[in-house]
């Protein structure tokens, strides 16, 4: 009995062991130890794990030093989806000419209104700042805020050219945190081009007199544009971007993404994409202006907008709405002094507009996808209008020199109506301008476009000679600002998004590239 009482107590005590993993052990104290012994079976050794690469962008180590004494600040990092990044703010004044160098890394901030140099005045001078901003190929500069914006005054210079393949993209701080999505816009202001160009509308001074100048639009201090000389530069912008812009400042006081403002005919301007602006793609207030490869993509106002007496020659365009929302795709316009010169003047060729779905903002006030009023002279030439649910053309005008249009090799695809008329006009004196069936125009064309490139009805339509609307065009052997698959202008420098897919070469609007 006593050896059978034994081996009971050795029994109980293995098995209750035996009931315990190793992680249920408690610390034996200083009652003794605790010895388990492990398998005899062998165990695979465990392959030494490789330390992870952190993936996406990594921030640059500080902020370049630039010319400018004020240098720029920085104020640590930002992380979004594609990484993390190094964030230089700019001064909100740039009183010497500096260059912005692509760091990998690195975006610059405006945190608020950021001048390039002093507001020269009407006329050159001796005294004129002429401070050039310069930015390199594949630099991102971002809006802190709603309203920061850049004004480059008169006298001073942008040069912000990137390439096909590296584009400069102005955006907001939504766009870096990855915030947005298709809809998403107005985020912070936009860049605006002060120049000494001939503008109308006066707020100081009189065309009468050759003094004309004008505040811009949504500026709560001066910043002023119009001069006398219609040559003038405001420096150059190729290969870049603008997104979610269009902040608003108060009522009816947008910035949009780009607004030149009485800027000369040395300012070069070509390869320029606007997306999701709150207010117009581009809106151009007076001033000498030459424009090539220009695309518009979800403005909530219009793709393309011209007031106060502008000058200017457009071609290669692409300007499309989202469904359902925005308002014309161009309003050509001078704001009620019709009498006033230098008399609105726009001259176009080769675009392709497309506007799918009508949005309730259209009907309340452009109507029509192109509206052209206040007196002023439009010539389309070579171009295609996509608009079906909606009307083509409206015009208004009034008095002795009403508002005029000519068409050459334009075709459109409108609803059963087609056009509208106001003041001066009435639907029957507009379609007649137009001149249906004469010069190549078809109001009644058949689309075979495949997105925005041209198909095969729209490769059989006869081209008008544009070289004789002025040097600054070129001779064209096709209609619509896309020939076919093989012609890529677009590709690369644009972003992509529902709205408009510019192909593989083209990031997604809502990223950031990260090369």
């Amino acid at each position: 009995m006593k050896l059978y009482r034994n081996l009971m107590l050795v029994s109980c005590a293995a098995m209750a062991l035996a009931g315990c993993g190793s992680d249920d052990i408690a610390s034996p104290g200083t009652g003794g130890n605790v010895t388990i012994n492990n398998p005899t079976t062998p165990t695979t050794p465990t392959t030494p794990t490789t330390p992870t690469t952190p993936t996406g962008v990594t921030p640059a180590s500080g902020c370049p030093t630039i010319a400018d004494p004020q240098g720029l600040k920085d104020d640590g990092t930002i992380t979004g989806p594609t990484g993390t990044w190094r964030v230089c703010t700019l001064p909100s004044r740039i009183n010497r000419s500096i260059t912005l160098p692509k760091i990998s890394g690195l975006l610059y901030q405006l945190a608020g209104r950021v001048d390039v140099g002093t507001d020269g005045g009407f006329t050159k001078t001796a005294a004129d700042s002429n401070v050039t901003l310069t930015i390199e190929p594949g630099v991102i500069v971002y809006g802190g805020t709603g309203v920061s914006w850049l004004a480059v005054n008169r006298g001073n210079k942008i040069n912000a050219v990137g390439t096909a393949t590296r584009p400069i993209i102005f955006t907001s701080r939504d766009n870096v945190l990855g915030l947005n999505t298709e809809t998403s816009q107005g985020q912070w202001g936009g860049v605006v081009l002060l120049g000494r160009a001939k503008v109308t509308d006066c707020t100081t001074g009189s065309t009468a007199a050759g003094t004309c100048e004008r505040q811009t639009e949504g500026a709560a201090d001066p910043a002023l544009f119009g001069g006398s000389d219609d040559t003038d530069s405001s420096g150059r912008l190729s290969y870049v971007q603008f997104r979610y812009s269009g902040y608003v400042l108060g009522s009816n006081v947008e910035l949009q993404s780009l607004t030149p403002s009485g800027i000369g005919s040395g300012t070069v301007l070509d390869h320029i994409q606007s997306y999701n602006s709150s207010d117009d793609g581009v809106e151009f207030f007076g001033g000498n202006v030459n424009m090539k490869y220009f695309i518009s993509v979800g403005a909530d106002d219009d793709s393309f907008d011209s007031d106060v007496g502008m000058t200017g020659n457009f071609q290669y365009g692409l300007l499309i709405q989202r469904d359902g929302a925005g308002d014309g795709l161009m309003e050509i316009d001078s704001n009620g002094r019709e009498t006033e010169t230098p008399r609105q003047t726009l001259k176009i060729s080769n675009f392709t507009f497309i506007q799918r779905q009508v949005s309730s903002n259209t009907e309340a006030n452009a109507q029509a996808s192109l509206f052209m009023r206040g007196n002023s002279d439009t010539t389309i030439a070579n171009s295609v209008v996509f608009t079906p649910n909606n009307e083509c053309l409206r015009l208004n005008g009034s008095g002795a020199a009403p508002a005029t249009f000519l068409a050459r090799s334009v075709v459109m695809t409108c609803n059963a109506a087609k056009y509208l008329g106001s003041g001066s006009y009435n639907a029957t004196s507009v379609a007649a301008l137009f001149g249906n069936g004469g010069n190549n125009n078809n109001d009644a064309f058949t689309s075979t476009l495949n997105a925005f490139i041209n198909g095969v009805n729209e490769l059989q339509v006869a081209v008008f000679n544009v070289t004789g609307l002025g040097a600054f065009f070129s001779p064209t052997t096709y209609i619509g600002a896309v020939k076919d698959s093989n012609d890529t202008w677009y590709a690369g420098w644009t972003c992509n998004s529902a709205a408009a897919n510019f192909g593989s070469t083209s990031t997604a609007c809502t990223s950031l590239p990260t090369n």
